[in-house]
């Protein structure tokens, strides 16, 4: 398969960067300072991410609501001018195809997908979508992400008016005379924003953002490490067919609308885990010593097997190992002490509350 290349490909070489194929792209995983460097900038000041490997789509159409909303447990039009939602598309048995974000503007429904179930999602839509729906799929758009509790700062500084932006916005904005649609998002639990515009302006736009001096180049490392920190699912990890948004901890995407019409995919068993709870929750898990716990590696309590890691590493805010794990529920509470089968011994992990660094959206 061809490895692709994002319109940032020679700007991140020209910066140093280590490329990995990452999905199918050839993407960014460090810069010259280094995962845990990239991402205490982020924690502390702003990180600038190239996430432009994530697919754009648009649907539009008189019934683009209606034939959309049946793929996800979202209440879709709810969704307001300007707002932005985080959704799923489901299977029959509940589990999760894949994550995405929902907004509208300008009347359309905006979809970002992750690079590598984009093609099934779009494949996805088009099957289920009627004739009268438009699928646009936008792929001479490029996407930045800058995120960190001085992102805000760093955006003011170039004259975009970010009053009454809040957590979930969209907006449209205009910088160096190059259109810019931005959402306050993010996938590092920091405040930030996710910039679209067109692919043939993202290196100025990524070049402005830099010599405010105030920004850092991220990668994937410390995309990940910030995302494992703040609890937030990936697919192929937290989330695929077989898991359900219950058991991984996302409730709060399940409409209330929707759950009392029990009308969506999967409805009868997420809604039996919604009441009764899953037989399997997600939980923060930290490592006793300082080898880092890795995905797959099995939970085991009284020598029984209870669960799995997700998601392990190395937390650099919290300067341990750290993890995402499914865990039978009845031992996912806060505080619960099981073992985690590493190479040559077993290594003890305490369950912790998600998320493990706490979240600091701004909420206006």
């Amino acid at each position: 398969m061809d490895i692709k290349q994002t319109p940032l490909y020679d700007f991140h070489r020209a910066n140093g960067a280590r490329m990995v194929p990452f999905a199918g792209w050839n993407m960014p995983v460090q810069y010259t300072h280094g995962i845990k460097a990239e991402h205490l900038a982020t924690r502390n000041g702003a990180g600038l991410f190239d996430v432009s490997h994530m697919v754009q789509i648009e649907l539009s159409g008189s019934g683009a609501d209606t034939f959309f909303e049946r793929l996800t447990p979202t209440d879709i039009g709810a969704v307001a001018e300007g707002r932005v939602r985080y959704s799923l598309f489901l299977n029959d048995a509940g589990g999760v195809l894949d994550d995405l974000m929902v907004a509208r503007l300008d009347g359309h429904l905006h979809l970002v997908v992750n690079a590598g179930r984009a093609q099934h999602d779009i494949n996805h839509l088009r099957q289920n979508l009627d004739a009268e729906t438009r699928i646009e799929v936008h792929h001479d758009k490029a996407l930045l992400a800058l995120q960190g509790p001085q992102a805000a700062a760093v955006m003011s500084s170039l004259g975009l008016d970010l009053d009454g932006l809040r957590f979930m916005d969209i907006r449209r904005f205009e910088l160096n005379s190059i259109p810019l649609v931005i959402t306050r998002s993010g996938y590092t639990g920091e405040d930030g924003f996710e910039i679209s515009m067109l692919a043939t302006a993202v290196v100025e736009i990524a070049k402005t953002l830099l010599a405010t001096n105030e920004v850092t180049l991220a990668g994937l490392g410390a995309r990940d490490t910030l995302r494992l920190e703040a609890g937030l699912p990936l697919w192929g990890h937290e989330l695929d067919e077989t898991i359900t948004p219950t058991m991984a901890g996302l409730k709060f995407a399940l409409s209330k609308k929707r759950r009392e019409a029990a009308d969506f995919p999967g409805a009868d068993v997420i809604l039996d885990e919604f009441a009764h709870g899953p037989k399997r929750c997600l939980v923060g898990l930290l490592a006793t010593g300082a080898r880092p716990v890795r995905d797959g590696t099995i939970l085991l309590h009284d020598g029984a097997e209870v669960g799995v890691v997700t998601s392990g590493g190395f937390s650099p805010s919290l300067d341990r190992p750290a993890a995402l794990g499914l865990v039978d529920a009845k031992l996912a509470d806060t505080g619960t002490v099981i073992t985690a089968a590493t190479r040559g011994s077993e290594t003890p992990m305490t369950v912790a509350s998600l998320p493990l660094v706490p979240h600091r959206y701004f909420r206006g």
